[in-house]
């Protein structure tokens, strides 16, 4: 009898074989059902606790993962599905995780009667390939000018979001926020930047019904000297300005010796006609409205005021490159090169209402603006940000749509047409292949499951139901209403998805499956490595700044 070789050390742990693929079906499954209850418009939320104490009370899958702190690698793996997901459409992070995770479930009686995992694998992406087949059958091009079909359908996907409750409100801001924003790049293509032209200011206080899409920007602050500057100008000429209004200072500590008493007053001469040129070349265009990303000095402030120019200073980059697009102005390094072409004389109004406590300076009324505000308001904080959550995704839907003018059939009825389509197909395929695959069939009628449990239905039942109008193929649209739990036609009922939504969704979840099953082996415990020779003696700790106050390093 030989001695044990050992060729892993003590610390490692080490999983192999079908334990770990277990072990991860298992994590995923756990993931899947703590998002399983927000799907569909009668859906549950859930209410997070961060470190700091602050709450967030959501249901949309992708917030609620971003705040689970999760030990398990697997399921580590299924929260970045619904971040991508999120990053990509912006819609569709639940379903992706009730997805994968019941790809993983169906896989799992494989795994137990010895399939090999890349047989599954393979079975499952030639499911993906005909899945996509299927949807790009089933999807209906779409006439993105036309308001009522576009509103249907933005409503659709935040049906099921907390915020479906006031009606139109949210669709319609996200609409009108994202047709503002959308750049022909010619050729039929539109490109809509949600991230850098819609900025969405959360002002707590009013009504939500007061929330709006404003025809220009508005930012957080006030003119710089309110009792001299104006508060209120129509069709203002706009100057923007991505440099200091103030004498330049030295870089870092600069001395001047001055020996005699008048060159004190030479210098100080300097300054003040430095600033005074600066301003002479600004108010030069006749501008109305200055503002500048960085500071402004008393003096130059004067001289504006004199002119009757309102100013405003200390201005985020963001929100000054939004100016620019809703106005045509162009933000200016050096005052010397202004130019006539850079004045932005696209807004109809600038002015600075006091909003609850604050002041905020509007510039609206703009003629073709590229840039927009979404102002909300609403009860309470928690409130404001659930609705700003709904309304990032919503406008995601919108931008979709004008990307990709299709849409398939929602409330799960997509999927049980994928389900039929593959269960038919299932019987053409040779070989061990062919249960895998079958299986992956049954596993899309998770999300349609879920969404009738959801509703509190008769669930086997309304199953079978659907299953049936779906076996024969005769109408792709039938699927559940979501609030009543009803059988009906979607077109019907305006139960819309956006096509790459649900492309992306099946896409991710299923790869993610893949990714899952192909792991066999989870080696854990691994240290970081010592440097060859320096054995196992302690190392001499040295304070860093991080552990100053680490209780350790104080010797008993």
């Amino acid at each position: 009898m030989h001695a044990p070789v050992l060729v892993l050390k003590d610390s490692l742990s080490r999983e192999s074989g079908s334990k770990v693929q277990h072990a991860n079906i298992q994590a995923s499954k756990a993931v899947a059902d703590i998002i399983r209850t927000t799907l569909g418009p009668r859906s549950m939320l859930k209410m997070l606790l961060d470190a700091s104490g602050g709450i967030v009370v959501t249901n949309d899958g992708n917030a609620i993962l971003r705040e689970l702190d999760i030990a398990h690698p697997a399921a580590k793996s299924m929260i970045e599905l619904s971040r991508t997901q999120d990053e990509e459409v912006g819609d569709g992070t639940t379903s992706v995780i009730v997805l994968a995770g019941e790809m993983l479930h169906v896989a799992e009686a494989f795994i137990d009667k010895r399939f090999h995992p890349t047989v599954i694998c393979r079975a499952y992406n030639k499911a993906l390939e005909d899945a996509l087949a299927v949807l790009d059958k089933i999807a209906m091009p779409i006439d993105t000018n036309d308001r009522v079909t576009m509103l249907g359908l933005v409503k659709s996907c935040i049906g099921t979001k907390f915020t479906s409750q006031f009606g139109d409100l949210v669709a319609d801001l996200a609409i009108d926020a994202t047709s503002t924003v959308g750049v022909d790049l010619g050729q039929g293509l539109r490109e809509v930047d949600i991230k850098k032209y819609i900025k969405v200011e959360k002002v707590p206080g009013g009504q939500l019904e007061d929330s709006k899409v404003l025809k220009g920007v508005m930012f957080n602050k006030d003119v710089v000297a309110p009792g001299k500057m104006r508060r209120k100008i129509v069709n203002p000429r706009i100057i923007l300005l991505d440099c200091p209004l103030e004498y330049k200072k030295g870089e870092n500590q600069t001395n001047a010796e001055l020996v005699r008493e008048e060159d004190w007053a030479v210098l100080l001469k300097m300054e003040e006609e430095y600033i005074e040129n600066l301003c002479v070349q600004i108010l030069k265009f006749k501008p109305d409205l200055v503002i500048t990303e960085k500071g402004l000095s008393d003096l130059a402030c004067h001289y504006f005021s004199k002119a009757g120019v309102s100013a405003i200073r200390r201005l985020r980059k963001t929100d000054n490159n939004r100016i620019a697009k809703a106005c045509g102005a162009v933000v200016v390094n050096r005052p010397e090169e202004l130019q006539e072409s850079d004045v932005g004389t696209g807004a109809g109004l600038f002015e600075v209402k006091k909003i609850g406590d604050e002041f905020f300076a509007f510039i609206v009324e703009c003629k073709d603006p590229k840039a927009c505000t979404v102002l909300l308001r609403g009860a309470s904080k928690d409130l404001l940000n659930e609705v700003e959550r709904n309304l990032q995704d919503a406008m995601s839907v919108a931008r979709n749509i004008l990307k990709n003018p299709k849409l398939v059939p929602g409330g799960g009825a997509t999927e049980l047409t994928v389900s039929a389509t593959l269960k038919q197909k299932s019987s053409s395929i040779e070989g061990i292949e062919k249960w895998p695959y079958e299986a992956a069939a049954v596993a899309f009628e998770a999300i349609p499951r879920t969404l009738a449990q959801n509703c509190g239905v008769n669930v086997i039942r309304t199953m079978t139901a659907l299953q049936g109008k779906h076996a024969n193929g005769e109408n792709a649209w039938v699927g559940i209403d979501g609030n009543t739990g009803v059988i009906t036609d979607m077109k019907e009922r305006k139960i819309w998805d956006a096509y790459n939504v649900k492309q992306q969704t099946f896409k991710t979840a299923i790869e993610a499956a893949c990714m899952l099953l192909r792991i066999d082996d989870i080696v854990s415990g691994i240290k970081k490595k010592q440097a060859p020779g320096a054995g196992q003696a302690p190392k001499p700790q040295i304070e860093g700044e991080g552990d100053a106050d680490n209780e350790q390093m104080i010797p008993e």
